[in-house]
C-alpha cells in the first residue's frame, strides 16, 4: 500500500503545483518567500495593518496599529510669531531672501521644530521545526479576497496558510491548514523593537504591551490561538503539537482617543475586539469577504493578458523593463492602488499616511506621516475616479481636524481669520511650519486639501455633505487667503508670501503653485456658495480677489515661471514639479483653454526630465495625460514599474518593489494611487464638464475594458475599446445632470434620469 500513497501524494502535489503557478489576473506571487520586507505582502483593516513574509522554517507576521505614534497632544504654533510677518515679507521684497529665512528659522517657525513620527508595533513569529527541506512552495496576495496566502509540501504533508484583516472583526486572522492529520507542529512568539517591552503568555494568548519611548503612547496587543493540537505555555511562547489546523485572531490598541485626548484604555479595545471577533474562521472569512467586496467589486478593469502574465510579479516587473509587452500588468498594478486605498482607509480610521498603515521602523523616513505638499493628496487620487468614495472620508475627517488647529496657526503666525496648513500634519494635527523654513513654509496644504472635499461632491453630487461638511471647511481656508494674500510692489498683483514652491527654491514671495491652488479654491468656494444659495457677498470677494492674483506667466525658455521672477534653471531636474498643478490636479491650464499655458507647461516638464522618485514619475503620468500625450504617459509608466530590487539586487532610482509598493526609494505608498490614476486619465478625463472618452491611449494598450469607473456630474460608466477605437459604452447617471460626452471630435449632451442607465454606440448615438 505504501508505493500507492506515494504515488497519490505525489499527484495531488503535481495538481496543487499547476494550480499554484496559474494564478488569476488579480493576483501577485512568487515562487519563494519575503527576502525584506519590501517583499513581503501587505494586508489591512484601515487600523490595523501586517506584512506577511510567509517564510517557510519561520513565518513572520509585522504589524501596525495607526495611532501609534511618539509625541503627545499639544500646540505646535509659535505664540507671537505673527509680530515678524511684515520683517520677512520686507526682506523677500528687498531681495535678501537668506536673511528672510534666517528670521524665519528664529521667529516663525512651529514649536517644536518637528513633528512625530509613526511607529511600527510588533511582530509574530511562527517556528516551524523540521520545516528547512520544502518543495511546491507558492506565495500570493489574492486581490480579489484580500487575503495572502502561502503554501509548501514539507516531509510528504502539504501546508498551507491564509491570512487577512478584517474590517467588521477589527482583527488580523492568520490560519495554518495541514494535509495531513495531527502534522502540524510549531511554535507562536511575539516580539518588537520597542524598548522594555511586556511579553504575557498565558493559555491561548499572548499579549505585547509597548510604550513610545518619550511620547505620551502605548499599546496593547494580544493574540489568541485556536487548534485542535496540544497546547504548551512557556517563556512568553506557546508551543503547538499535534494539530491539523489552527488560527491566530490579533488585535492591538492604544490609549489614543483623537489628537487632544489620550486617555483610553488599550486593554478594553482590544479585549471588547476579540470577543466581538468570531472564533470560527470560516465565518470571519466569510464576513471579510462580503465587506471587502463591497468595495472593490464596484469597478475592474480589463487588459490583454500576455506571455508575461504567467511569470510570478517579481519577474514580470523585470521582464516589463525590457519588453513592455504586459498590458494586464497595469490592470493588476490599478487594482493593487485600490486595494491599498481600502486596506488603509476606512470610515473611522485615520488617512493613508507616507506608507500606508505600513511600517517597520522606529525612525522611518519624513517620519510617515502627512506630507500634504503632494503626497498625501496623492494618495486620494483614485478614490472617487476607482468607485471608493467612502474610503475619502477619514481624509475629509483629519482636515475637519486641523482646521481647528489650522485656526490657532492662522492667528499666532499671520493674524488671520480662517485656518492654515503647511507642508506636513501628524497624528496630532500640527499645522505650523516645520523643519526649515526654506521648504517649511507654504501655506497651501490646507487649501489643497479642502479642494478634495469639492471633488468629492463633483463626483457624488451631494448637496448634504457639500453644506454640512465641505462648505464650512472650504471657507474657513479661503477666509485665510482674504487675509493673507499682500500686494507685490513691482506688479500691483496679489501674492503669496511668504512661501515657497515645494520643495525647491527657498522662501519667496509668489511662487506659481500658490496662486493656482488659491485661484482654484477661490473658485470652488464661490461655485458652492452658488449651489447652497448662501453667502453671495462673500462669494463674489472671492472672484473679485481671484482676478487680482498674480497669472501664470511663460517665461524667457519658453516654460511655465515657478515663480514671479524668471529664474528657472532648465537643467534642474528636481522631483517636484508644482507649479505644473494648474495641468493636474488643477484644471486650469488645458489644451483647449490656454493653449499657450499649456505649451509652456510642457517645455517645463521636458526641462524636468522623465527621471524620479517613485511618486514623482507617478505625478507626471498625470501630466502627460492631461498633455493628451498617451505616448509619453506610457513611457512615464514603464519607468514607475521600473524594479528596483531585480534579482536580489538593490537597483538605482524610484520605481516599483517586488511587491508592487512604490519605490521612492524607500517605500512611499503614494506613487502607488498616483499611477493608478495617471493610468486612467488616459482612459478618461471629466475636469472640464464633460465626460472625454480615451483621451490619451497609449498605443500599448489598444484593446481593454473598464466598468465602474466613475465621472464628475454624478456619473458612472463602463467602456470598450478595440484597436484603439470606442466599441461600447454605457453610463449611468447617478444625480440626474446633463450628460455631455466627447468622443475625438465627436461631442454630445443629454439630458438624463437619475438612476438611469444609458447605452451609446461607437458613434456616441444613444441606443434604445
Amino acid at each position: 500500500m505504501k508505493p500507492i500513497i506515494q504515488t497519490v501524494t505525489l499527484f495531488a502535489l503535481m495538481i496543487f503545483k499547476c494550480h499554484a503557478q496559474a494564478p488569476g489576473p488579480l493576483t501577485l506571487w512568487y515562487e519563494q518567500p519575503a527576502r525584506q520586507w519590501e517583499e513581503a505582502l501587505p494586508i489591512g483593516n484601515g487600523a490595523l495593518a501586517a506584512m506577511i513574509f510567509g517564510g517557510v522554517e519561520t513565518e513572520q507576521i509585522q504589524f501596525n496599529e495607526e495611532t501609534l505614534w511618539t509625541g503627545e497632544p499639544r500646540s505646535y504654533a509659535h505664540k507671537g510669531a505673527s509680530a515678524y510677518l511684515e520683517q520677512i515679507r520686507r526682506l523677500l521684497n528687498e531681495g535678501k531672501q537668506k536673511e528672510a529665512e534666517a528670521l524665519a528659522n528664529e521667529q516663525f517657525m512651529s514649536q517644536p521644530m518637528r513633528q512625530m513620527a509613526y511607529q511600527a508595533f510588533g511582530d509574530v513569529y511562527l517556528d516551524f521545526p523540521g520545516h528547512v527541506q520544502h518543495r511546491a512552495y507558492h506565495r500570493e496576495l489574492d486581490l480579489r479576497a484580500a487575503t495572502v496566502k502561502s503554501s509548501y509540501e514539507s516531509g510528504g504533508v502539504r501546508y498551507t496558510r491564509e491570512a487577512f484583516a478584517s474590517y467588521p472583526a477589527k482583527a488580523i486572522y492568520y490560519h495554518i491548514n495541514s494535509s495531513q492529520k495531527s502534522k502540524l507542529d510549531f511554535t507562536v512568539r511575539m516580539s518588537t523593537i520597542h524598548a522594555k517591552p511586556k511579553v504575557n503568555a498565558e493559555k491561548n494568548t499572548i499579549e505585547l504591551e509597548v510604550q513610545v519611548e518619550n511620547g505620551a503612547l502605548h499599546g496593547l496587543a494580544r493574540l489568541k490561538l485556536l487548534t485542535d493540537g496540544k497546547l504548551k505555555t512557556a517563556d512568553g511562547k506557546i508551543e503547538v503539537t499535534g494539530a491539523t489546523s489552527a488560527t491566530i485572531v490579533l488585535s492591538a490598541a492604544t490609549n489614543y482617543i483623537n489628537y487632544k485626548n489620550v486617555n483610553g484604555d488599550p486593554r478594553a479595545k482590544v479585549t471588547a475586539a476579540l470577543q466581538n471577533a468570531p472564533d470560527d474562521y470560516k465565518k470571519a472569512a466569510s464576513g471579510h469577504l462580503a465587506d471587502y467586496q463591497k468595495l472593490f467589486n464596484r469597478f475592474a478593469l480589463d487588459l490583454p493578458a500576455s506571455k508575461g502574465s504567467a511569470l510570478p510579479t517579481d519577474q514580470r516587473l523585470s521582464q516589463f523593463k525590457h519588453n513592455p509587452d504586459d498590458p494586464a500588468l497595469l490592470a493588476l498594478y490599478v487594482q493593487f492602488a485600490r486595494y491599498l486605498l481600502i486596506t488603509s482607509s476606512r470610515p473611522g480610521t485615520h488617512p493613508a499616511n507616507l506608507q500606508g498603515k505600513w511600517n517597520h521602523k522606529l525612525n522611518p523616513s519624513w517620519d510617515s506621516k502627512y506630507t500634504v505638499n503632494i503626497n498625501t493628496e496623492m494618495n486620494y487620487w483614485p478614490a472617487e475616479l476607482t468607485n471608493l468614495s467612502e474610503c475619502h472620508q477619514p481624509l475629509f475627517q483629519m482636515v475637519k481636524e486641523v482646521s481647528e488647529t489650522g485656526a490657532e496657526v492662522a492667528k499666532e503666525h499671520y493674524n488671520a481669520n480662517g485656518w492654515v496648513l503647511h507642508h506636513n500634519t501628524d497624528v496630532w494635527r500640527g499645522a505650523a511650519p516645520i523643519n526649515a523654513s526654506n521648504h517649511g513654509i507654504w501655506v497651501t496644504g490646507g487649501a489643497w486639501l479642502s479642494l478634495h472635499l469639492w471633488e468629492h461632491y463633483r463626483f457624488t453630487e451631494d448637496k448634504a455633505f457639500l453644506q454640512n461638511t465641505a462648505y464650512p471647511l472650504m471657507k474657513g481656508a479661503a477666509q485665510f487667503f482674504l487675509d493673507f494674500l499682500v500686494k507685490d510692489p513691482k506688479t500691483g498683483h496679489l501674492v503669496s508670501s511668504p512661501s515657497n514652491s515645494p520643495e525647491n527654491g527657498g522662501l519667496v514671495a509668489g511662487p506659481t503653485m500658490d496662486h493656482q491652488i488659491i485661484r482654484a479654491l477661490f473658485k470652488a468656494c464661490a461655485e458652492t456658495a452658488g449651489i447652497l444659495k448662501t453667502d453671495a457677498v462673500f462669494a463674489q470677494k472671492l472672484t473679485e480677489t481671484a482676478k487680482q492674483i498674480a497669472p501664470n506667466q511663460i517665461g524667457r525658455h519658453g516654460q511655465l515661471q515657478e515663480w514671479m521672477t524668471d529664474i528657472d534653471d532648465t537643467t534642474n531636474h528636481h522631483r517636484h514639479v508644482s507649479h505644473l498643478w494648474g495641468v493636474y490636479p488643477g484644471e486650469e491650464i488645458t489644451p483647449t483653454g490656454t493653449p499657450d499655458l499649456l505649451k509652456a507647461a510642457i517645455k517645463s516638464l521636458e526641462y524636468r526630465g522623465d527621471d524620479g522618485t517613485g511618486w514623482s514619475l507617478a505625478w507626471k503620468i498625470n501630466y502627460w495625460a492631461r498633455f493628451l500625450d498617451g505616448e509619453h504617459a506610457y513611457t512615464m509608466i514603464r519607468k514607475l514599474f521600473n524594479p528596483v530590487f531585480e534579482s536580489g539586487r538593490k537597483m538605482s532610482g524610484g520605481g516599483s518593489y517586488p511587491n508592487l509598493f512604490d519605490a521612492h526609494p524607500p517605500f512611499q505608498i503614494d506613487g502607488n494611487f498616483g499611477g493608478a490614476s495617471g493610468i486612467l486619465e488616459t482612459l478618461v478625463q471629466s475636469h472640464l464638464g464633460e465626460i472625454n472618452l480615451l483621451p490619451a491611449l497609449p498605443k500599448a494598450l489598444p484593446d481593454g475594458r473598464v466598468s465602474g469607473l466613475c465621472a464628475r456630474g454624478g456619473f458612472e460608466m463602463d467602456m470598450d475599446w478595440k484597436n484603439g477605437k470606442l466599441t461600447g459604452l454605457s453610463i449611468r447617471s447617478k444625480a440626474g445632470n446633463e450628460c455631455k460626452v466627447r468622443y475625438g471630435a465627436q461631442v454630445i449632451s443629454i439630458p438624463t434620469e437619475k438612476g438611469k442607465t444609458y447605452r451609446f454606440g461607437p458613434d456616441l448615438k444613444v441606443l434604445k
